[in-house]
């Protein structure tokens, strides 16, 4: 298996393709807009809302987090879940920056 050279790309062109990995899965998705929906949660909350196995959705939560996407507190026996608003706005600055550029450019590509 050949290595991805990370170490050739920016730190931010690094961050952007991991948040876009971490959203790769809708597992991931369907859990991003229900931290929406009720703005924190406990994890067993999510595993209900899903129709995955509690380990798979500990995962999803495991990549999700280690991507920047949430932050976790642990709460007793419990670990709270909510979406980190940096991560999301720098996804945000991403993809506004592309479609000004695209809009100034008029692109007449193909």
């Amino acid at each position: 298996m050949g290595t991805t050279k990370t170490e050739h790309f920016t730190n931010k062109q690094n961050q952007i393709a991991a948040l876009a990995k971490a959203l790769g899965h809708p597992a991931r998705v369907a859990i991003i807009e229900y931290l929406l929906k009720v703005n924190a949660c406990i994890c067993g909350d999510i595993v209900n809302e899903l129709p995955l196995a509690q380990p798979t959705v500990s995962q999803h939560l495991k990549e999700l987090k280690n991507a920047g996407m949430i932050k976790g507190n642990i709460e007793g026996n419990a670990i709270c879940y909510c979406i980190d608003e940096k991560m999301i706005d720098k996804l945000l600055n991403y993809f506004t920056n592309i479609s000004t550029k695209l809009t100034k450019q008029k692109n007449n590509c193909c």
